[in-house]
């Protein structure tokens, strides 16, 4: 297979095909961005002029499996592209270094000015063959010119390209060459494969690097200290919640992710099973520090008056809580509820019931939403009113206007709406085109007068196929169609099929005499 056609020496009068054998696992080469015009063709020179070709890419360890095709047009060079020093220079103008830069990498890294032209372009053309090119090519020698010249540049490039298939994105490899001091990226390939080893998939390692600080999370801890985390988390769902959080693995396991950890198995009673459900539902939470987490189980206990089960209840069915700021949503949001009434036990069932109300915008949100209820009728500082937010907090302000347009337009009145919502606070919740179809057929199918809601709403919160409908269906061969909605529905399952065998079918034409109200 012939790799493009090398951009150093491009042309199309001579070309010369170099080609050499090594064990390791090919490479895919690609050629430089930019073509390079510095020579001028004055005469026939070969690739000897320059540099053997075991010289070439051996040294540097370039796995050599495949030809690589140079073309060449340079007959009679200048006097200085003759040395290795002016390749150098000529290679880095066409990387966007001007004389000055080249001269100031030169002299500031001696490691770089002893190497050969041939090891530094065959570094070059492995970082160029993950994806590290133009201009970021440029930022990354500029800040790290040692990419040119570290042994252990060439083992971690041939297992990004030949084990995770070239998949981690280029800027994830870029910053990780910027920060990291070369040594450090020796056993990288090892730290990989021991967390596969360890349980995550292999089609999700990929997703997993590129979602971590390679730095943090594995150049610069040892296979013992990360073998030691996944151990730890182990014990509360490790590898899901790796997968899912990958960045878990940039914190330090004794300082930050055990105390964290600890923080919320001590608010459980020292339940790891419990706390390890809390951190599968949101593995970010052990990006929150001790103190800023602490600071918000402190505020539940204090301020609402809550014991530490309860707070970690709130945790488990809302662990975003950790995510609102304390003093902006927690603090008002505790104080509004206070100031309706609630005891700290009806402000713990509150937030079990609506714990998003904890996390929404006063502004673009609840405010819009208390208009609308004050305008049906609710007063302020009331246990109704909170009841009443708790339900409009699990819907968006567009679906309530619509919800209260709906029953206007079905004929009943703000004071209709008050009486039904404070009976039955979800239906201010429910989606608009849901209640429109169950209106729909308890006025067209049933014959029921839209009125009857007032005394059991709760009809509007049952599923109409399978509940209203197959009820309905069933009762009105026994019963008639002039059945009670309350009873149709409220009876549990058990206790309506026991009815409905009971009941034998009533002759037709004997129903509209049974009718009556529901």
């Amino acid at each position: 297979m012939l790799a493009t056609a090398n951009p150093l020496f491009s042309s199309s009068n001579s070309s010369f095909l170099l080609q050499a054998t090594n064990p390791s696992p090919p490479i895919k080469l690609q050629s430089l961005a930019t073509p390079f015009t510095t020579f001028s063709p004055h005469g026939k020179f070969t690739l000897a002029n320059f540099a053997k070709a075991s010289r070439f890419l051996a040294p540097v360890g370039f796995p050599l499996t495949k030809h690589l095709l140079v073309q060449c047009s340079c007959l009679k060079l200048p006097s200085i592209l003759r040395s290795e020093l002016g390749l150098i220079y000529s290679f880095f103008a066409e990387m966007g270094f001007n004389e000055k830069e080249s001269g100031l990498l030169l002299e500031q890294n001696p490691a770089l000015k002893s190497a050969s032209f041939d090891s530094i372009r065959a570094h070059v053309l492995l970082l160029e063959s993950v994806g590290i090119k133009g201009v970021e090519l440029y930022h990354l020698i500029d800040k790290s010119p040692d990419v040119l010249t570290a042994k252990e540049i060439v083992p971690l490039i041939h297992f990004v390209l030949n084990d995770l298939e070239g998949k981690v994105e280029p800027a994830q490899l870029r910053r990780l060459l910027i920060a990291t001091v070369p040594r450090f990226l020796a056993g990288f390939d090892e730290k990989v494969k021991l967390l596969i080893k360890r349980g995550i998939p292999q089609e999700k390692i990929v997703h997993v690097l590129n979602n971590v600080n390679l730095t943090k999370a594995l150049s610069l801890k040892s296979i013992e200290e990360i073998e030691k985390t996944v151990t730890y988390l182990s014990r509360f769902g490790g590898v899901d919640i790796i997968v899912r959080r990958p960045m878990i693995l940039n914190f330090d396991l004794d300082t930050q992710l055990i105390p964290r950890v600890e923080l919320l198995k001590e608010i459980s009673g020292g339940d790891e099973d419990a706390t390890g459900i809390v951190l599968h539902k949101l593995p970010a939470i052990l990006s929150y520090s001790v103190k800023h987490t602490g600071g918000h189980v402190e505020l539940l206990r204090s301020f609402a008056g809550l014991t530490d089960p309860q707070i970690f209840k709130i945790f488990s069915v809302f662990p975003n809580v950790v995510s609102a700021s304390k003093e902006r949503k927690l603090r008002p949001r505790i104080e509004f509820l206070k100031q309706c009434g609630l005891s700290s036990d009806e402000i713990f069932k509150f937030l079990t019931k609506a714990p998003v109300f904890l996390g929404l915008s006063f502004e673009d949100n609840l405010v819009h939403k208390l208009v609308v209820l004050v305008k049906i009728g609710y007063e302020n500082g009331t246990k109704e009113l909170a009841a009443a937010m708790g339900a409009a907090s699990r819907t968006s302000c567009e679906n309530l206007q619509n919800v209260i347009g709906l029953f206007l337009s079905y004929g009943l009145t703000y004071a209709d709406i008050l009486a039904m919502s404070k009976k039955h606070p979800q239906i201010l919740q429910y989606k608009c085109g849901a209640l429109e179809e169950k209106l729909e057929f308890l006025i067209e199918e049933m014959g029921r007068e839209v009125r009857e809601l007032l005394s059991f709403p709760a009809f509007l919160g049952y599923n109409l196929d399978e509940r209203i409908k197959h009820r309905y269906e069933v009762k009105k061969l026994t019963v008639g169609e002039g059945m009670s909605i309350n009873k149709l529905l409220s009876v549990s399952d058990d206790r309506f099929l026991n009815q409905k065998q009971k009941k034998k079918p009533i002759p037709e034409g004997q129903s509209e005499r049974m009718m009556k109200v529901g």
